[in-house]
């Protein structure tokens, strides 16, 4: 059998943007040499800690192509229509991907080299201590979203905690519309104190504060004790990355974008308490296994006997049926000698020694119906994710079990997820695709056509032993970003720390060279072409088939044109569709049998609030706070932009645009209190996995 092809490259493609002049990010992980301490509040004035304002806000208001009401200048350019990767086609002819090496360890933290007092710039703090500022500032913002603390009146925000009587303070460095805040250091002490600060409390410690706060939330102590474990090993690994990234920042223009922006969550999601969490990984795990270390692997296979074999495939090579477990024999290579009677399973090698601990699965093996052949094949990379993994020029990623703990969830595909993905591909295929394809050529879902797992002998699904095979449709030079990698920021090529730097910013700072126009007003038109082409289609899934995507920031790739613009988009995730109950006799229609073995059908209000918070606060406003936090754009400005691109959006199918135009408050997924609360979002009734709470809309008026 010939190793699957490279995947058709049918994205439009450019070269990626190099270090400029654009505003970067300092983070408050240099708060230890700056800001001062929180002043006493009699000697405080609106002056003494002003709020940081963006610096590119004056010219945005003052130029004509970041008009709210749409982007000037060219047409936006568009991308190629989504194509099913070949299977079994000759290889593409291209050269091996340059990645970085990958260390035989991780970095130790703390050995970047600071650039000194001169010409304004702080003394460098080390990667530590600018992880350790990040997961503070990641606490404050999350308590401030989820208990409904409002905007100070004088740059200094003030945290009562009655469970410890106590106080907390820290200097307001960007108070954000859309809940991208940035702080200064947190201070404890007595309420109401008017005298000099302390010294700063680490992240450890303010978790600790606020996980007793929590009790009277009804969180268990447990609970909290293990969130406050969580935020010291995601502040651990923070670390860990920014040197390393330090040390190895890569090209300016990588061969690979898209495993490029995969790998750039270095401080991972801003309203999270731990999201670098990951416990039970061990630091040479961590090497090979973190895509910010820009690690790799070869996959650990097993013989799943036929007997016990579950699996299900809408992949096609030329409209041919392919088995998936023919595909996967292709991935491992001709090394792989599988006994006759069997399939192949890949599993990722953390999970490989894992699952021998579970009595089940040791059954199994010891009843000869699973048979282990070890790590075989190419080194494959992991995702942001971290459980899907890539192989550039294969036609296929590989969505694996992996019972790590990762943000709140062990991330084990469950059957009725591996179920979805190919029910979705088949029903794109009844007509579905190519009615969103002639109304937005643009933008599709990136297919999950076939899977694999393991049945116990009684039919029942065996836990953690499974693989989804995910198209891969994005070859070299294609500018395909995770959204949630384009916004983060990141030790730059060429920047000096502790400044941190995302692409966006870079791209924003490209485009206003090149056109000679103000960065805010480029920024506008960024983001307006990003509605068009990323969520004006989602949009449209939701109002003509009843479909509601879980389109956060990490499901959401955006294709950028060779410039540099929006110019199309992809959704990727098995898990995130919705349903909607009130269409579910029009779906079946199109698909018979729909959603009786993948459980997506959901009552509609479920969906308008998911829906809502997904696309609405995670992704746009998320993207609207990325611009303000990094001083590209004027938050309010995007704000109007948006509102006035919801306005055209109304009444052509999709309820979510008058939602978000009409509503005074939403409803937002509260990770600090979900992590308090011990729950976990993948199990259970979609309706009560995560804590939910009431937040303002930032676009009420």
């Amino acid at each position: 059998m010939s190793t699957p092809a490279a995947p058709s490259r049918p994205d439009a493609t450019g070269p990626a943007e190099g270090a400029d002049g654009q505003p970067a990010v300092q983070p408050s992980g240099s708060a230890p040499a700056h800001p001062p301490a929180p002043p006493a509040p009699a000697a405080t004035s609106p002056s003494s800690a002003p709020e940081v304002a963006s610096p590119a806000a004056e010219s945005a208001r003052h130029a004509n192509a970041a008009d709210p009401a749409g982007p000037s200048g060219a047409e936006p350019a568009e991308c190629t229509a989504y194509s099913e990767p070949a299977a079994y086609a000759e290889s593409t002819a291209y050269a091996e991907p340059s990645v970085p090496p990958q260390r035989s360890g991780a970095a130790a933290a703390g050995q970047g080299t600071a650039p000194g007092p001169a010409g304004g710039q702080v003394p460098d703090p080390g990667p530590y201590a600018l992880a350790d500022a990040a997961g503070t500032e990641n606490l404050l913002r999350c308590w401030v979203r989820e208990t409904g603390v409002g905007r100070p009146e004088n740059g200094v925000l003030r945290l009562e905690l009655p469970a410890s009587g106590a106080e907390l303070r820290t200097v307001v460095l960007h108070w954000s519309a859309t809940g991208q805040h940035r702080f200064g250091p947190a201070h404890f002490g007595a309420s109401g104190a008017t005298g000099p600060a302390g010294r700063p409390l680490t992240s450890v410690e303010l978790a600790a504060l606020l996980a007793r706060e929590g009790r009277d939330d009804g969180a268990a102590p447990a609970e909290g004790a293990d969130m406050v474990a969580r935020v010291a090993d995601s502040v651990r690994r923070t670390a860990v990355f920014l040197a390393d990234r330090r040390d190895r920042p890569g090209p300016d223009d990588p061969e690979l974008p898209f495993l490029d922006s995969e790998q750039a969550l270095l401080l991972g999601h801003a309203l999270h308490p731990t999201p670098k969490g990951r416990e039970g990984l061990s630091e040479s795990e961590s090497a090979a296994y973190s895509p910010e270390l820009r690690g790799s692997f070869a996959l650990h296979w097993l013989a799943v006997d036929h007997r016990v074999l579950a699996t299900d495939s809408a992949w096609t090579d030329r409209g041919r049926a392919v088995p998936a477990a023919d595909l996967l024999a292709a991935f491992a290579g001709p090394g792989l000698r599988l006994p006759d009677g069997t399939a192949p399973l890949p599993l990722h090698p953390w999970q490989a020694r894992d699952i021998r601990h579970r009595a089940g699965v040791r059954a199994l093996f010891d009843a000869g119906l699973l048979h282990d052949l070890g790590p075989a094949g190419e080194p494959w990379f992991p995702t942001s994710s971290v459980r899907t993994v890539h192989r550039p020029g294969t036609a296929a990623m590989l969505k694996l079990s992996l019972g790590l703990r990762i943000t709140n969830s062990r991330r084990e595909n469950l059957r009725k997820e591996l179920v979805r993905g190919t029910e979705v591909h088949r029903l794109l295929r009844t007509g579905l695709a190519a009615e969103w394809r002639a109304a937005h050529p643009g933008f599709d879902i990136v297919r999950d056509p076939a899977w694999l797992g393991v049945d116990d002998l009684d039919g029942t699904p065996v836990q953690g032993l499974d693989a989804v095979l995910r198209h891969s449709p994005f070859g070299p030079g294609d500018q395909a970003h995770c959204v949630a990698g384009l916004t983060s920021p990141r030790p730059w090529p060429g920047v000096p720390a502790p400044e941190l730097r995302s692409r966006l910013g870079v791209t924003v700072g490209r485009l206003a060279r090149r056109t000679g126009r103000p960065s805010a007003a480029v920024a506008a038109e960024w983001f307006l072409r990003y509605l068009d082409a990323v969520v004006r289609p989602v949009l449209w899934l939701d109002g003509q088939a009843g479909i509601a995507l879980e389109a956060h920031q990490q499901n959401t790739l955006v294709l950028l044109d060779a410039e540099g613009w929006p110019c199309g988009g992809r959704y990727r995730d098995n898990q995130g569709y919705y349903y909607r109950e009130s269409r579910r006799e029009e779906l079946n229609r199109r698909l018979p049998g729909i959603g009786a073995a993948s459980d997506t059908f959901v009552p509609d209000a479920v969906a308008d609030e998911r829906f809502a918070y997904y696309v609405g606060i995670n992704n746009v406003f998320g993207l609207i706070g990325a611009f303000g936090a990094q001083g590209l754009a004027d938050e309010e400005l995007l704000l109007a932009a948006f509102r006035r691109f919801l306005g055209q959006a109304t009444g052509h199918g999709s309820g979510l645009p008058e939602r978000l135009l009409t509503s005074t408050h939403l409803r937002c997924k509260a990770n600090l209190l979900t992590r308090l609360h011990g729950m976990d979002e993948l199990v259970g009734p979609v309706d009560t996995q995560s804590v939910y709470v009431t937040v303002p809309n930032p676009l009420a008026r």
